[in-house]
Parts: C-alpha cells; sequence; structure tokens
C-alpha cells in the first residue's frame, strides 16, 4: 500500500531526500551528527546511484554531499531492520572510494569520507543513541590508523540517552513528530513547502506507480515502456538526468534519446 503524499513524514525516503536537498537543513543536520563543522557545502546529490561495473552490486546513496574542503558524506534514512547495516556500510565505503578515485591517482588522494546511518530503532541493540566507528589498533587503542573513514549510527529510539539537546530534539522528531527546537521547526517547515508543492506531488505519483508496476509485472517489455513514459514525463517537469535515472532505472543515454 503506498503511503499518501499529504502523509509523508522525514522517515520516508521521498521526503528525506527532497528536505535534504536545503543545503542548509543538510549541513546542520550533518554537524549535529558528528557535533562538528563541515565547512561550506559544495554540492548535494539525492538518490546518487553508482555502478563500479556491469555485473556489480550498484549503489544508490540517499543523500551524497561533498564540501568545499573535498570531504565527502552519505546520509542514509533507514526506517526498516534488514540486520545488515554493518556490511552495507563496508559496501558504500568501498563504492565511494573506487567512484571518486580516478585511475592513475594515488590512494593518497582518496577523500575523507564519512558513512551515517539515520536508523529509527537500534541496528546494534546496546540502547546508545550514537554509534562511531574508526579504525584503530586492537593491539594499542591509542593508535589510529588514520585511513580517513568514519561510519556512524543513529538510534532514534534512544533520543532520552543523549546529552546533546539539539540531537536529542531532532531525534525525537524523528521518533514522534514532536516539534521542540529552531532546526526541527525549520526541517517541518520544509516539509509543509514540500506538501504544498504541485511538481513534488506528481514526482512521487510517479515514483510510486513505477514502483508498483515494477513489482506486479517484472521489467518487462510493458514496464520498460512505462519507464520511458515517466521518464519523459520528469524531463518535462525539468528533473535532472540523475534524478530520473533514479526514478526509472533507464541509462543516461536512453533519458537523453527521449
Amino acid at each position: 500500500m503506498v503511503k499518501r503524499f499529504e502523509d509523508l513524514t522525514l522517515q520516508d525516503d521521498f521526503m528525506f531526500c527532497k528536505v535534504m536537498q536545503d543545503p542548509m537543513l543538510c549541513k546542520k543536520l550533518i554537524e549535529i551528527i558528528l557535533s562538528d563543522t563541515i565547512g561550506k557545502i559544495a554540492y548535494v546529490s539525492v538518490q546518487h546511484s553508482i555502478s563500479t561495473y556491469e555485473q556489480a552490486k550498484s549503489v544508490r546513496f540517499d543523500v551524497l554531499v561533498q564540501t568545499e574542503n573535498s570531504k565527502f558524506y552519505d546520509v542514509e534514512m533507514q526506517v526498516s531492520n534488514e540486520r545488515n547495516i554493518p556490511k552495507r556500510m563496508r559496501f558504500y565505503q568501498a563504492a565511494m572510494d573506487i567512484s571518486f578515485l580516478d585511475k592513475g591517482n594515488s590512494y593518497n588522494n582518496l577523500n575523507d569520507s564519512f558513512i551515517i546511518f539515520i536508523c529509527t530503532f537500534d541496528a546494534l541493540g546496546n540502547n546508545r543513541p550514537v554509534y562511531t566507528f574508526e579504525n584503530t589498533c586492537l593491539e594499542n587503542k591509542n593508535i589510529s590508523l588514520q585511513d580517513g573513514t568514519k561510519k556512524v549510527i543513529i538510534n532514534a529510539e534512544a533520543f532520552g540517552g543523549t546529552q546533546d539537546k539539539e540531537l536529542k530534539y531532532f531525534l525525537e522528531y524523528l521518533k514522534t513528530g514532536k516539534v521542540k527546537s529552531e532546526f526541527t521547526r525549520r526541517i517541518e517547515k520544509m516539509i509543509q513547502t514540500i506538501k504544498n508543492n504541485e511538481q513534488a506531488r506528481q514526482e512521487y505519483r510517479l515514483m510510486s506507480t513505477f514502483e508498483m508496476d515494477a513489482r506486479d509485472k517484472g521489467f518487462s517489455e510493458g514496464t520498460y515502456n512505462n519507464k520511458r513514459e515517466t521518464a519523459k514525463i520528469l524531463k518535462q517537469l525539468g528533473d535532472s538526468t540523475q534524478k530520473i535515472i533514479q526514478v526509472t532505472g533507464l541509462s543516461e543515454s536512453e533519458i537523453e534519446k527521449l
């Protein structure tokens, strides 16, 4: 059953990605989670797809951010506990590194990267609001590998367990919808703005229709034709090629021919 557009919240993938397209809200959220400043955002890409080679499993990042100091941040919203987040983070990290290190470049040119999973459940079962992982030496915990990677898992269920008020209010908002801070008020205002946007409504309807059709029919010839029609409409609405690829699964060359 597809959720009504009017009922979408920040937990829903479509709405989360729409809200995070606002660089200021995206920057603030990352800084709240990391308890650190990240500098100015150079670009934000939502539903960013990466495929390293034809037979490999592709990766679709919810929100991929690059800052002006060339650091990458992948921010994922996760509401279903499929018990695979540690391995997913490992795969996402690898895909990001392979994608953004050009052939012939030194390994030292790898950008610092952060993989962040915002979960509405406790993925690791230790009742902590934040789990942060870096590579350290087992023989001497004071020695860090310094490979430029960090992985963070957020547990919104434990919002009462953090002393950081901004993080607490955000996690409580995510779980309950209660607005208790300026940041969550800004998010709620953005959500209402999106819900009043007819183009966003049409995008959600098209995505929902395509996803249902793909589940019901499989990727048959009829489904392929439906994908093409969806792509045509999204192009007319002015959506980016990257967004159309994410929605339909068509290649860039197929979309350019429409």
